[in-house]
């Protein structure tokens, strides 16, 4: 994924008023319904690196704590550093070696209104962060038969993205910016075409 500091254009170190102030700006100027329908790409990598920007604060003080409990760096050496403070001590820990990491977002489930979404290279991966136990969850791209996204209701300015998986319940993610749900639906379906053209 492009630095997301850099994407919005702003310093490692800006403040939450910086980054939002920078991404107001950026939103008017690449906005779809006033820079065209071309400008969705772009819309949508602007919305990812700013919700990115977003968990990353969320996750800031529980990635210092962690580090201080153990007295070592959390992994994910391979990810950007934004990336991994996005992530957070629990969602690094769940990683494969070498796993990428396309998409963080806040999100929100049935199981808990504050959830965090990774979208990884070969998996959907997420943390429970009000859940007691069991927060860390994951769905192999291989065990998704259907992916889609629509706008929510009432309030149209959130999407939800429904997985169904090949063997267990439908998954809906709610709370999701329309664009980010849109770009992970299309990475991915584009992943699950990758793999039946290796079949």
């Amino acid at each position: 994924m492009v630095d997301p500091h850099a994407l919005l254009g702003v310093r490692p170190d800006a403040t939450p008023e910086e980054v939002t102030a920078a991404y107001r700006k950026l939103a008017k100027e690449w906005h779809p319904d006033l820079a065209g329908a071309d400008a969705g790409r772009t819309m949508a990598l602007i919305n990812a690196a700013y919700d990115l920007l977003r968990s990353a604060g969320w996750q800031r003080r529980a990635h210092r704590e962690a580090s201080r409990a153990n007295g070592r760096p959390p992994g994910g050496a391979w990810l950007d550093a934004a990336v991994r403070r996005a992530l957070g001590p629990e969602l690094l820990r769940a990683l494969g070696s070498g796993e990428r990491v396309a998409v963080v977002t806040p999100a929100a489930t049935w199981a808990s209104p504050h959830t965090l979404l990774a979208v990884t290279d070969r998996r959907l991966l997420w943390l429970l962060d009000d859940a007691p136990v069991n927060r860390i969850r994951s769905l192999d791209f291989g065990a998704v038969r259907r992916i889609e996204h629509r706008r929510g209701w009432p309030r149209r300015s959130s999407a939800v993205l429904r997985v169904t998986p090949a063997v267990a319940r439908p998954l809906s993610f709610t709370e999701l910016r329309p664009p980010t749900a849109q770009t992970i639906a299309a990475h991915v379906i584009a992943a699950l075409r990758t793999a039946a053209r290796r079949d």
